[in-house]
């Protein structure tokens, strides 16, 4: 049930935000990661006493956010309580990293997250391996574990995704309706100032006015990461870069939790096609929820944030033959199979 006084799609999102929460997190290994030639992205590696034998989860954050969100920060509080490893994933240039390399970030880059996976499994002798996103994240694991298909390493147990933009074209055009403008000018924002801090330290690499006019997240995605990310424009990177094309492939455990009130992603009827016929799925969509928010009532158990306890739940029962749904209250979700 969500938390009192804190009913709607909006109202919900918008406290997830605002809420201050308090964590408990042990200090992290620092740690650069080679993902491509001369690039790197940053983790922060939470282990166990011996991080061979438990399960290593990569989570993976949402657009302008960083291994110190608040819902990454949370989930890694549960999941080291579960005797799990966590690796916190700074995608590139997050996290306070835009010196490394001259590149953006971008919803397709799943091979990053294929490379950071491989270090854990051949340096770390990892020996159970999971991934975890939420948002864009939720796009990129889902991505690279369709991808991955029944190929993927031995060592790759499950997936989970939060509010997963799994049609990205769909989603950014939700961003720009009227009722979630306040949304995509705060990404605007954001993605501009990182923008003239990436133009600042390789004033050779970006050019700040290709952002003149721009009044939407399409806006963006064609004029700055399309064009300095290899796609012809907003309309092929959303089409290359969507989980939603491979989604059917995933061969391993996988939870999506969706909330059916969240503003601005949209998950096409195409899509739920494909994970309703994909067995290895389970699809749980909370009538009230909204955008990675789920904040629902605290009690002795859990601190109320209703989807990190679900995703911690079944990566540890690693079976999605087991009930997933223990803390919802009866009529608040609909489950899919």
């Amino acid at each position: 049930m969500p938390r009192r006084w804190l009913r709607g799609g909006h109202m919900q999102t918008v406290s997830s935000f605002l809420l201050p929460r308090r964590f408990s997190l042990p200090a992290p290994e620092r740690r650069l990661i080679e993902v491509a030639p001369g690039i790197q992205v940053l983790c922060h590696c939470h282990w166990q006493a011996d991080r061979t034998h438990p399960l290593t989860i990569i989570i993976v954050h949402g657009l302008e956010g960083s291994s110190e969100s608040q819902y990454v920060r949370g989930i890694t509080q549960k999941a080291l309580a579960a005797g799990m490893n966590v690796i916190r994933y700074n995608q590139r240039n997050c996290g306070g990293t835009e010196e490394l390399a001259p590149v953006l970030y971008h919803s397709g880059l799943s091979d990053d997250v294929a490379a950071v996976a491989r270090e854990l499994i051949e340096k770390d002798g990892i020996s159970q391996l999971a991934l975890a996103g939420f948002s864009m994240g939720g796009n990129l694991v889902l991505k690279l574990a369709g991808e991955w298909g029944s190929h993927g390493p031995p060592q790759f147990r499950a997936v989970a995704a939060c509010c997963p933009a799994l049609d990205l074209a769909a989603s950014a055009d939700a961003l720009h309706e009227p009722a979630n403008r306040l949304y995509e000018l705060y990404f605007l924002f954001n993605l501009r100032r990182r923008m003239m801090r990436k133009a600042s330290l390789f004033p050779k690499h970006f050019d700040v006015t290709r952002m003149h006019g721009m009044r939407s997240l399409r806006d963006f995605d064609h004029q700055i990461t399309a064009f300095y990310c290899g796609f012809s424009g907003a309309d092929d990177y959303y089409a290359r870069a969507s989980a939603s094309n491979v989604v059917e492939k995933i061969a391993v455990p996988t939870l999506i939790v969706h909330a059916a009130n969240d503003p601005f992603i949209r998950i096409l009827p195409e899509t739920r096609r494909k994970i309703a016929a994909n067995p290895n799925i389970t699809f749980v969509e909370v009538r009230d929820g909204g955008h990675c928010a789920f904040v629902g009532r605290r009690n002795g158990v859990d601190d109320g944030f209703w989807a990190e306890s679900q995703i911690v739940d079944f990566l540890r029962r690693l079976s999605i033959d087991a009930p997933i749904l223990d803390r919802a209250s009866e009529g608040s979700v609909i489950r899919q199979r």
